[in-house]
């Protein structure tokens, strides 16, 4: 079994009581927080190394750290193979800024992108705007309804009631 596959398998149990899965979750949070905030210190360093060797570095289980890339890997300049990783792939921590912070804000992850070291990235205008970035990407605009009388939009000339409302 693979190591993504693993975490998957217990972060996500369904045979895990509801009480230790929430207290699984609280102490994950904890530790992604404590990560990002040092990722975010010096934001354009590129942190690399095995999955074995950055548990080690950020001083978790290497679970956690799996957890951790499974989570960071889309908002990455180039995603790593998380899907065949073991303990001695090498990844890369090198995150987009942008993207980081607007996939926080898509995951409802107010602990992560209200943190204080995103202030000395962007300006609050920015951050601001890249809120409404992604509040939007996630906005679904439905159009107009069209009536049974309105002419059908397929461009036959006929009322919609007649051609494709059939």
């Amino acid at each position: 079994m693979s190591l993504l596959q693993e975490w998957r398998d217990t972060a996500y149990s369904q045979q895990t009581d509801k009480k230790q899965l929430q207290q699984f979750w609280a102490d994950y949070f904890l530790t992604e927080k404590g990560i990002y905030e040092q990722l975010l210190e010096n934001p354009d360093e590129e942190v690399s190394g095995t999955v074995k060797e950055l548990a080690e570095k950020y001083q978790i289980p290497l679970m956690k750290m799996v957890g951790f890339l499974d989570g960071i890997n889309e908002s990455l300049k180039q995603e790593n193979p998380i899907e065949e990783m073991t303990e001695d792939t090498v990844v890369s921590l090198a995150f987009d800024k942008e993207k980081l912070y607007k996939n926080m804000v898509d995951a409802k992850a107010d602990w992560l992108y209200n943190l204080p070291a995103w202030e000395k990235i962007f300006d609050e205008e920015t951050r601001k705007e890249l809120y409404r970035e992604a509040k939007k990407m996630n906005t679904i605009v439905k159009g107009k309804k069209i009536g049974r009388n309105d002419p059908c939009p397929c461009g036959s000339g006929k009322k919609y009631k007649k051609c494709c409302g059939r």
